[in-house]
């Protein structure tokens, strides 16, 4: 199943069936351990509002409220491997390599709504960056209680340049106005995610297709669980939290963003996000 947020209120879809949940309080309604068996009862007891069709019609917004985006690092190889190249005229490159084999996992703030876009929003580069890229991420939704309940697709946007001249510039590399990409929905399901999930980028520039790249979930190092319980360790999260949880689908030089550009990540189950750089 599937769940949106719209202008009007929230939009459950299961086997392309649409309800209309009464329950206007996005954040009471998914940060709920059960929330996967509150669907099942809501559709049980509600008529359908429509098709995918109908859907595509809704005001679809960013399914975040209340709640932070956190993001995990150097959960893939190849991330490390690309963090290692960027930094390593600083002397941060060995930070890199320590974190993918250490038992802490890197964790960090990425932002809340205010920096938040969702599907077909523009996301933002840096004026003080030369090298920006987009990182398509699977992410959780983690409830108050440190349960991973649904999934949804993030894109990391990032100032490699920034991030590649001293690690300590995370934070700016990381986290600015229009940062974060989130969306469409979240996709719940009973069972975890497949680890036969694909992840998929697409980066088109005037109608062409300038990078394409692909991977599965199950390449990632940590594990869901790992890094959720990692997150949860002296944090608390009211509403619940957001966790993008890192990406091997990296462009490598000279290729950069520009403004204009339109960048599509698709996950098996989940659906697509479009962003555009503005």
């Amino acid at each position: 199943m599937r769940l949106y947020k719209t202008a009007n209120g929230i939009i459950i879809e299961a086997d392309e069936a649409c309800f209309q949940v009464p329950i206007q309080d996005w954040d009471a309604y998914i940060n709920r351990d059960d929330l996967y068996e509150q669907m099942q009862k809501d559709i049980a007891s509600l008529q359908p509002a429509g098709n995918l069709e109908w859907l595509q019609m809704q005001s679809i917004v960013t399914p975040i409220e209340s709640q932070e985006i956190w993001a995990a690092g150097v959960t893939y190889l190849r991330s490390k491997v690309a963090r290692m190249e960027e930094s390593k005229e600083s002397g941060g490159d060995t930070f890199y390599d320590k974190v993918y084999d250490a038992e802490r996992p890197e964790l960090f703030f990425k932002g809340t709504a205010l920096r938040a876009v969702g599907d077909g929003g523009y996301v933002c580069i840096r004026k003080d960056s030369t090298w920006d890229v987009p990182e398509p991420e699977l992410t959780l939704f983690i409830t108050s209680s440190g349960k991973i309940v649904a999934y949804t697709i993030g894109n990391d946007m990032s100032s490699r340049s920034i991030e590649g001249e001293n690690p300590l510039y995370l934070p700016q590399a990381k986290v600015y106005n229009n940062s974060a990409g989130l969306g469409p929905g979240l996709y719940v399901s009973e069972k975890p995610i497949s680890p036969d999930t694909k992840i998929s980028l697409e980066i088109h520039r005037d109608n062409a297709l300038v990078f394409s790249g692909d991977t599965l979930i199950s390449q990632m190092k940590r594990s869901h669980d790992e890094l959720a319980e990692f997150l949860m360790r002296e944090l608390s999260f009211p509403k619940g939290v957001f966790l993008m949880t890192g990406t091997c689908i990296v462009p490598d030089l000279p290729f950069t963003l520009q403004s204009g550009d339109e960048i599509f990540i698709t996950i098996d189950s989940i659906g697509t996000l479009k962003n555009i750089v503005a």
